[in-house]
């Protein structure tokens, strides 16, 4: 890794370089981007380049041309890093040939922003089904940005602003994409800490939160009710916590909360209903729909996803393909446009502090 000092001519004058992926080609991804594009002002802001098939987004077009009313941009008018695709894409059918395209998007993206001409690489939403059928077996985009990156620690942060208030919502997974019955096996002390070293160090480098207030969820129902429902808050987990509240001494920790009664405060805070100071900055929930199904509730529409500890940033719109109304011209871009601004954000925040990373040139080998 090679450290960008902070230099003020850049600060100053040069535009955070986005790349935008399109995701899988048959979903969304390509209509929300055009959406997006055409409906905030980047020229003179930042500088845009689509990762993708330059003939799939001029098919999307020419669709929204006929059937949609919003603004959106136009191909010919955009960067385009042209990604060939030789297989046939439908769209609304996820298949090998969309997976292998939306892989080879993800790819390129990663590649050229390692190699220092981006700074941050914003998604499409991919279907995982598709990069298995076209024999790339990744639990997702985040692993696959992990990996490319070479970093092993990493994690999924979602944050969301919310339009009555603007107080933001900042979610973390201690888990992510496994099952259910394997949560309780996975988690650790070691886990846990390593995850709350990445939210501490986001919500500080990231959001400018010296000395953020986090609330750490608990597993079981009622967070064990003291061993009656469940061991593993008694056995380790508040004894961990203990021992974190003596090690950051800056940091105030909140927990083991009760999973049913941990996202009042933030629903309250989002509808304005209390002082949003009575919220904590941070949440980290233990797994998966623990945090994602509140983080939905409140936010569908407007909720991103944030790939923390890697060495650029990475955003994307907390929705998926959407395979459904592919090629109808309703989908909604407003995730995809709080996922732009939130990348130039954090690539902001980055360049003054002098904390912007990238990794020196290499060549990618992949496993399928």
């Amino acid at each position: 890794m090679t450290l960008l000092q902070p230099n003020s001519l850049r600060i100053e004058k040069q535009r955070p370089r986005l790349a935008l992926t399109l995701g899988d080609p048959a979903g969304i991804g390509p209509e929300v981007i055009l959406k997006a594009l055409g409906q905030i002002e980047f020229a003179q802001n930042y500088d845009v380049t689509v990762v993708g098939s330059k003939n799939q987004l001029m098919t999307t077009y020419e669709k929204l041309s006929q059937h949609c009313s919003e603004n959106f941009a136009n191909p010919e008018e955009l960067k385009i890093l042209d990604i060939e695709i030789k297989d046939t894409i439908t769209t609304g059918i996820g298949d090998a040939a969309s997976g292998a395209a939306s892989f080879a998007y993800m790819q390129a993206a990663i590649a050229r922003t390692k190699m220092g001409e981006f700074d941050a690489i914003v998604t499409g939403p991919i279907a995982k089904s598709a990069w298995k059928a076209a024999g790339y077996n990744y639990p997702g985009q985040t692993e696959l940005l992990a990996k490319l990156a070479g970093v092993t620690r990493y994690g999924m942060l979602f944050v969301a602003r919310s339009p009555q208030t603007n107080w933001t919502l900042r979610t973390l997974l201690a888990t992510t994409h496994i099952p259910l019955r394997q949560v309780a096996y996975a988690l650790t002390p070691e886990l846990l800490a390593s995850k709350l070293d990445l939210l501490v160090e986001c919500l500080q480098q990231d959001f400018g939160l010296e000395r953020p207030r986090i609330a750490i969820a608990g597993l079981n129902p009622h967070s064990g009710e003291s061993g009656q429902l469940g061991r593993e808050e008694q056995d380790w987990l508040i004894p961990w916590l203990e021992k974190e509240r003596c090690d950051r001494p800056h940091v105030q920790l909140d927990g083991p909360i009760p999973p049913d009664t941990m996202w009042v405060k933030p629903s309250q805070a989002w509808y304005g209903t209390i002082d949003s100071k009575r919220a904590a900055d941070g949440y980290l929930a233990l797994y998966h729909d623990q945090g994602l199904i509140p983080v939905k509730q409140l936010a569908f529409d407007r909720a991103v996803n944030t790939s923390i500890g890697l060495p650029f940033v990475r955003t994307s719109p907390d929705h998926g393909t959407a395979f459904d109304i592919a090629g109808k011209g309703i989908a909604d871009a407003t995730s995809m446009i709080a996922a732009i601004q939130l990348a130039v954000e954090l690539v902001r925040k980055r360049i003054s502090l002098g904390s912007l990373r990238v990794s020196n040139p290499q060549s990618l080998t992949l496993d399928s």
